[in-house]
């Protein structure tokens, strides 16, 4: 075996021997979880992201890009016969797991950092609820451009750095009267007008969310280094957010077919938000509260939502302070997160982060890495703190997750496995490891029919690995 200690310095033989090591290591995790696997012809691609929501009424008037979909949260609730009680989701994201069990008459509660998350639950939460028949009507005089564009703008679009001249001129002022417009509304219109105007923000921009990062269109004369790129067409405001408010009303409409909300007859569950991150607040709820959970965590892939969301926490008036906070408080999968005091937090996460800290695979991974960084290939250094990060903090959430749900009751998670410097990180075995010193029993792993690739720069550079995404289904022991 490899000694773990001493990582600095390492040879390309004693590489070799880790690299060794984290296949032997891996192959052994495959071998205890074999049977676990479970290839599920019902899982597609499209099904476990946002894809199989573009067209479904409610779900589709914003584009969550890292959301699964409301027919998986139908699909393993049906499976799994969950039909009654409580459901948690600690990474709440836009309300998909809340909104499709609360349909099911579930009551769900939620757990959300994101202000931009925050706003489309609330938003979705007033037009279930409170909306009425006048409300909808003031919405369909803003399918006539004249209801806004009498307005004169009196305040600045906010921007943050990164979204600086993030609009054609044009745009920026339409945008601003639009703002200006609705302020004479009624709080509950105002909230969905600003809704419908997140929804098509970066339609109308020069920018395209693109995992890390905001990628900007050339058009935009920021500078790009030797890249030029050019996004699909950039839409002109007043078509795009009339169509945006023509989808709502359609599917707020009770005449219609696309109309589900009104006509079920079963009593919606109630749905609750929690806002902040699931690392504070979860250690907050009361023990052996829930039937299920049903999430995906942030996969540790590097993204930085804070980022690629910039338009929508600009427009909501996110500081720039409150930016570098948020993300901070994240889950750690991006390379700007620092190390969380995780026992400041919550002393009794000791035993989580013995588990995470002792678990061989993992340590040879943590070396590997770090080996990397000291020969300087990787591309950022701090690629290892992060992965790190990422593993002890899913050990504290799982940990809570267990202490949280009733005996017996079911944890169903979304997650992506991912390669950095050539090495492929199983994520789904590591953490069924976690669970299984946490509380948890392992029913299934989850698998969907095909991998998905890995990176273009890490094929680029060590070749196409395919990566499983798979849905993980825990029992509370």
């Amino acid at each position: 075996m490899v000694n773990l200690s001493n990582i600095s310095e390492k040879s390309p033989e004693t590489e070799n021997d880790i690299l060794g090591e984290i296949n032997i290591l891996d192959r052994r995790l495959k071998q205890k979880y074999q049977r676990k696997f479970l290839i599920q012809p019902d899982l597609t691609r499209s099904l476990v992201s946002f894809q199989a929501n573009k067209h479904k009424s409610f779900y589709r008037w914003y584009k969550f890009k890292e959301a699964f979909s409301a027919s998986l949260v139908e699909f393993l609730c049906h499976k799994y016969q969950i039909n009654h009680g409580k459901v948690l989701d600690p990474f709440a994201g836009s309300g998909t797991t809340l909104f499709a069990t609360s349909k099911i008459g579930i009551d769900a509660d939620g757990v959300e950092l994101l202000p931009i998350g925050q706003q489309i639950i609330n938003t979705k939460n007033i037009l279930e609820g409170e909306f009425n028949s006048e409300d909808l009507n003031r919405l369909r005089a803003y399918l006539h451009v004249e209801t806004w564009q009498q307005f004169e703008a009196k305040t600045s679009l906010p921007e943050l750095k990164i979204t600086k001249s993030a609009y054609p001129p044009n745009t920026k002022t339409a945008i601003e009267r639009f703002i200006e417009s609705y302020q004479y509304e009624n709080i509950k219109v105002q909230n969905v007008l600003k809704f419908a105007l997140l929804c098509i923000l970066e339609s109308v921009s020069y920018t395209r969310k693109d995992g890390q990062y905001l990628r900007w269109d050339s058009r935009s004369g920021r500078g790009q280094g030797n890249k030029t790129f050019h996004k699909s067409e950039i839409l002109d405001f007043e078509s795009a957010i009339t169509n945006k408010i023509r989808e709502i009303v359609q599917d707020l409409e009770p005449l219609t077919q696309q109309m589900e909300i009104f006509t079920s007859f079963i009593k919606p569950g109630k749905i609750h938000l929690y806002h902040g991150s699931c690392l504070s607040i979860m250690p907050n709820l009361a023990e052996s509260t829930y039937d299920a959970i049903i999430t995906s965590p942030p996969y540790c892939n590097r993204y930085d939502y804070t980022r690629t969301y910039a338009l929508e926490l600009a427009l909501l008036g996110v500081t720039e302070s409150e930016i570098i906070q948020l993300r901070q408080e994240m889950l750690s999968c991006t390379v700007e997160n620092k190390p969380k005091n995780l026992l400041a937090i919550n002393p009794l996460w000791n035993q989580a982060l013995k588990v995470a800290e002792s678990h061989e695979l993992l340590k040879a991974i943590l070396i590997y890495l770090e080996t990397q960084k000291t020969q300087g290939n990787l591309n950022n250094n701090s690629i290892p703190r992060m992965v790190k990060g990422y593993f002890d903090e899913m050990a504290c959430v799982i940990q809570e997750s267990a202490r949280l749900l009733k005996p017996g009751a079911i944890l169903f998670m979304v997650n992506d496995n991912v390669r950095y410097a050539g090495v492929s990180i199983s994520v789904d075995m590591i953490l069924c490891d976690f669970a299984t010193q946490l509380g948890f029993t392992i029913e299934n792993i989850l698998l969907l029919p095909s991998d998905k690739g890995n990176s273009s720069q890490q094929m680029g550079n060590h070749g196409r690995e395919p990566l499983r995404k798979c849905v993980y289904v825990w029992k509370k022991e």
